[in-house]
Order: C-alpha cells, then sequence, then structure tokens
C-alpha cells in the first residue's frame, strides 16, 4: 500500500481521474462522494491535527495511533482514497499470479468475488469490505465499520467497496447487492496488485 503523506502539514484530497463510470457510479454520485464527503472528511482531518501530536505522520501512522475525531476523519480519507484509486474507465486484468493467490485462498476468481459481495451485502449498517493481506500473507476478507480499515489490524489493505449509502443511493437506491457486482467492472487489478 502506498502511504500518503501530507504536503506542508496539510493531507490534500486526491484528483480523480474520471468525471463519471460509465453506467456504474454517476457523475453526481462522484460528485457528491468524493466533492463533499471526501472534502469534508480532509478538511476535518487537517483542522485536528495541529497539537495532536500527530503532524507530519504519514496517513496510515495517523490512522494507527489515533482515537476518535481524527480517526474516524483520518481512518475515511485513507478508506475514500484506496476506493476512487482503484477504479479505472479501462480498467487492467489481474495477473496470472494474482489469480494464483485468489484460487490458493478462495478456490478461485468467482469464488472471491461473491464472498466479498456477500460480506459487503451483509455489513449491518455503515462501513466497507476489504481484501487484505494478513499477518501470515494470506489474502482475507474482512467487513469493517464505519471508518475502521485492516490497518489498525496490521494488515497490507489490497482492494476495498464502501458500503456506506452515500456511495451508491443516487444510482442504486437500497439495492446494495446490485452495486456490488457492478463495482468489478470498473477494478483496475494492477492498482490492486500495487498495493501488495
Amino acid at each position: 500500500m502506498k502511504d500518503i503523506m501530507p504536503v506542508n502539514g496539510q493531507f490534500e484530497m486526491m484528483r480523480l481521474p474520471y468525471e463519471a463510470l460509465g453506467d456504474v457510479i454517476s457523475q453526481q454520485t462522484l460528485s457528491f462522494h468524493h466533492g463533499k464527503h471526501l472534502k469534508a472528511y480532509v478538511d476535518n482531518l487537517n483542522k485536528m491535527l495541529p497539537g495532536s501530536g500527530m503532524e507530519g505522520l504519514s496517513l496510515a501512522e495517523v490512522v494507527r495511533r489515533s482515537e476518535g475525531g481524527i480517526f474516524n476523519n483520518a481512518g475515511q480519507v485513507l478508506n475514500h482514497t484506496m476506493y476512487f484509486e482503484q477504479f479505472s474507465t479501462s480498467p487492467r486484468a489481474m495477473s496470472d499470479k494474482f489469480v494464483a493467490l485468489l484460487e490458493r485462498d478462495f478456490g478461485g476468481v468467482e469464488a472471491f468475488k461473491k464472498e466479498f459481495e456477500q460480506k459487503g451485502a451483509t455489513l449491518f449498517g455503515s462501513g466497507w469490505v476489504w481484501l487484505s493481506v494478513d499477518k501470515d500473507a494470506k489474502l482475507v476478507i474482512t467487513q469493517q465499520k464505519n471508518a475502521e480499515n485492516p490497518v489498525t489490524m496490521g494488515f497490507t489493505p489490497l482492494l476495498t467497496f464502501d458500503v456506506w449509502e452515500h456511495a451508491y443511493y443516487l444510482d442504486y437506491q437500497n439495492r446494495r447487492a446490485d452495486y456490488l457486482s457492478a463495482l468489478w467492472q470498473l477494478v483496475d487489478w494492477q492498482v490492486v496488485e500495487g498495493r501488495l
């Protein structure tokens, strides 16, 4: 996972390399999700850092060390940045090496996708579903509530789907499962694999 460092003591908003993601995520959803939700988390985090003792730390280190409001905002900046970075209007396929890892740990690509979608669909309330590498170098799927993420468990996060309603409600209303299934069309597997 590429860590994010503050610039002149401030974390910056990531820029989206796309304006919309076809029929999967609309421009309207992106304008709210990225332009308002993520922006609020970045702005709030930057306001909270001075005097916290965490100035100058990387984003992942802030997530590891913080709690309360700083953790909530830092976690959401990290989670959303990874979420938006992994999508593309012309996504690249996964490598044979990554397919082999999914076969080893889940029994195959389709079995992995099915379990990932099921964990995303059944997470109660707001949160995230993650594919990560655990401490034993095994691929694992976890459900994380609210701003939580696998970094706090010492895992290396590779892929995440946001299951907060603001991520999908304008496009899918209450059909979270349909949203999760559609996201596979956008995943740039080279980005995901680059986080190993």
